[in-house]
C-alpha cells in the first residue's frame, strides 16, 4: 500500500510538470499544449486510483478534482462530472462537506446541460450525506426537496415521492406537522391512483393521522374520516383501529390505556424509531392537558 501511495505522489508531480510545461510560449506556438493537458489528466487519474489502492481517500479525492477541473476547462463536461462524482465518493469517507462540494460542482454542470435526472440523483446523494454523515436535517430536507422537484419535472414520480417521504419524515421529527401531513396526504392520494401502489396509501394515512394527533385531536378525527372515505379499505386496517383507540384514550386522558394500546400494536407490528418518537409526543399531550 505504501508503494501505491509513493507512486501516486510521483504521478501527481509528473502531472504538475506536464501542466507547467504546457504553458510555455514555444509549446503553445507549436501546438503542443493540448496534448500535455491530456497527458496531465491521464496522470491525475492514475494517481487517483493509486491513492484509492492505498486507501488515501482525501488524496484520491484531490486527484480526481484536479482531473475534473481540467476536463471542465477542456469543455469535456461529462468527463468532468464523472470525476467530480468520483472525488465525492472518495471524500465521503473522510470529509463529507468536501464530498458535498464536489457533487454540487457536478450538479451545476448537469443542470447547464439539461440533465435534470442526473442532477436530481446527486441532490438526493447530498441529502443522504447531510442525513447520515453530517446530521443537518434542514439541509437534508432542502436537497431532498430539490431532488423531488427535478425528478417530478422529468416525470419520475416514483423517485420524487421517495424523496418527498423523506422530507415528511424529517418535518415531523422537527415538529413541522402540517408540512409532514401535506406530503403524506399528497403521496397517499397519488398511491390510490395506482392498483399496484394502492396498498401503500394505508401507511401514509397512518403517518398523517399520527402527525394530526400531535397537535389537534379534532383535526385528527376529521382527517381520519376523510382518509376512510378516500380509501374504504383503510377503515378495517389495524392502523386505523389503532388511531381510533389512541383518540379515545386522548379524549379520556387515559395514559395507561394509551400505553397499553401502543404495546398491543407493537407486539404485532414493530414500531420503528420514528413512530416511537411521534407516539411519545402524543402521549405527552395527555400529561400537558392534565396540568391545564
Amino acid at each position: 500500500m505504501a508503494d501505491s501511495e509513493q507512486r501516486a505522489i510521483q504521478l501527481m508531480a509528473e502531472a504538475e510538470k506536464k501542466l507547467t510545461s504546457s504553458k510555455g510560449f514555444f509549446s503553445s506556438l507549436l501546438g503542443g499544449g493540448g496534448s500535455k493537458v491530456d497527458e496531465a489528466m491521464a496522470l491525475y487519474l492514475q494517481a487517483a486510483n493509486k491513492f484509492k489502492m492505498a486507501k488515501k481517500w482525501s488524496a484520491a479525492g484531490h486527484a480526481f478534482v484536479e482531473a475534473a477541473t481540467l476536463y471542465q476547462k477542456n469543455d469535456s463536461k461529462l468527463d468532468a462530472c464523472t470525476n467530480f462524482v468520483e472525488a465525492a465518493n472518495c471524500y465521503k469517507k473522510t470529509d463529507p462537506n468536501e464530498s458535498v462540494n464536489c457533487l454540487m460542482k457536478a450538479i451545476e454542470i448537469y443542470t447547464d446541460m439539461g440533465k435534470f435526472t442526473m442532477a436530481a440523483k446527486h441532490h438526493q446523494a447530498i441529502a443522504e450525506i447531510y442525513e447520515t454523515e453530517i446530521a443537518d436535517m434542514p439541509k437534508a430536507i432542502q436537497h431532498f426537496e430539490q431532488a423531488a422537484d427535478y425528478f417530478r419535472g422529468e416525470e419520475n414520480n416514483s423517485s420524487a415521492n421517495k424523496c418527498q417521504l423523506k422530507v415528511a419524515m424529517f418535518a415531523a421529527q422537527m415538529e413541522n406537522y402540517k408540512k409532514a401531513i401535506s406530503i403524506y396526504e399528497q403521496v397517499g392520494a397519488s398511491a390510490l391512483e395506482s392498483s399496484l401502489l394502492k396498498y401503500s396509501a394505508k401507511e401514509y394515512f397512518f403517518r398523517a393521522s399520527l402527525c394530526h394527533l400531535c397537535y389537534d385531536t379534532t383535526d385528527a378525527k376529521i382527517a381520519l374520516a376523510r382518509y376512510e372515505e378516500m380509501y374504504p379499505a383503510f377503515q378495517d386496517s389495524r392502523e386505523c383501529k389503532f388511531i381510533k383507540s389512541l383518540q379515545n384514550h386522548l379524549e379520556e386522558s387515559n395514559v395507561d390505556g394509551f400505553t397499553e394500546s401502543v404495546k398491543d400494536y407493537d407486539s404485532i407490528s414493530r414500531l420503528d424509531q420514528w413512530y416511537t418518537t411521534i407516539l411519545l409526543r402524543i402521549k405527552k399531550t395527555i400529561a400537558a392537558d392534565d396540568l391545564c
